[in-house]
């Protein structure tokens, strides 16, 4: 199993190697890909160094599957050129998750879709990733009309440069600002750029990408995204309402048993999902499951997950594992 990673040496990229690595993924011969000012660098892999190749060389060794976390011009430009030399692709930027000949995949919830003649696979947004993983068994048991969500984002969705500036503004050093505001001690209503209609690309990727994702066009979605100063996971509050009753007990069981959900709701001892807990973890964390006591048939929920995991390099790998099981990388 030849294994390319393209921006191996970013955040996501790293995260995405120690995973192959925790989670013993086959591989044979790893090629990481940066840009070009990396070429040459070196990385570790299970204690041993790889040297940084260019995008035409990784091309060229032909890969059997590319991990792509390099932003989304990167990705509409080279990810064709690895599939036509072969290679399974997984893309984790948004360039291809809307377009209608890719699927967009999160295994636990329509891993099912996936075919043989998949070449170009989308990796979702990390905020839809985890509230999909918490809401598709309640869809299949109760059918969701509505979704209001207000997400609470890490700032290493943003990369490196928003873990320097939080860290710098911590510290009082003088730093590059990512964002147009100061982030430590603040919270900021605006993750991506705004769009015509008032929302962010963040919130109308929420809406966008849970219809498509759920299979199903008919769920109604609305979101408000905010970027705290947290590092290592984003947590989101959840209004769904379904069209089918509903009972506490019968939610708590169905997410007890869904794949890759840890129920964590005890508020009697403080129990409940925090980022801190679920740093470095892959499982989606559920809790304050309640009633909304405001209207029928609608439900509260409070979801945590690691962004840089689960939002992003695990399900990476998790869709090749999946290829894989499946003979479907040839």
């Amino acid at each position: 199993m030849k294994v390319a990673v393209v921006g191996a040496s970013g955040l996501v990229g790293q995260k995405m190697l120690q995973i192959m690595s925790e989670r013993n993924f086959p591989i044979e011969e790893l090629l990481p890909v940066a840009s070009e000012r990396s070429v040459g660098k070196t990385i570790s892999y299970n204690g041993k160094d790889y040297s940084i190749i260019s995008m035409e060389d990784a091309i060229s060794a032909k890969p059997d599957i590319t991990l792509f976390s390099a932003g989304g011009s990167v990705a509409l430009e080279y990810a064709p050129k690895f599939a036509e030399a072969g290679s399974v692709v997984i893309d984790n930027s948004s360039a291809w998750r809307m377009d209608a000949g890719k699927k967009l995949i999160v295994p636990e919830v329509n891993g099912h879709v996936l075919r043989i003649d998949d070449r170009i696979i989308a990796n979702p947004n990390c905020s839809t990733i985890q509230m999909v993983v918490a809401l598709k068994p309640l869809h299949d048991a109760f059918k969701i009309k509505r979704i209001v969500v207000s997400t609470y984002q890490s700032v290493t969705g943003s990369g490196k440069g928003a873990v320097d500036q939080l860290e710098g503004e911590r510290t009082g050093k003088d730093i590059k600002k990512v964002y147009p505001h100061k982030i430590d001690m603040n919270a900021l209503p605006h993750i991506d750029v705004f769009q015509e209609n008032g929302y962010t690309k963040e919130e109308m990727k929420m809406v966008n990408e849970t219809m498509k994702i759920m299979g199903d066009d008919s769920i109604k979605v609305t979101a408000t995204c905010v970027r705290i100063p947290t590092v290592g996971g984003h947590s989101e509050a959840i209004n769904v309402e379904f069209e089918n009753e509903y009972t506490l007990e019968q939610v708590h069981s169905i997410l007890e048993k869904a794949p890759g959900v840890t129920v964590v709701d005890d508020p009697s001892e403080n129990m409940y999902p925090m980022p801190l807990s679920a740093h470095d973890k892959d499982d989606v964390f559920v809790g304050r499951i309640r009633r909304d006591e405001t209207q029928p048939k609608t439900l509260n929920l409070w979801v945590v997950s690691d962004n840089l995991r689960k939002g992003a390099a695990t399900n990476t790998i998790q869709i090749a594992e999946y290829m894989l099981q499946h003979s479907l990388v040839y």
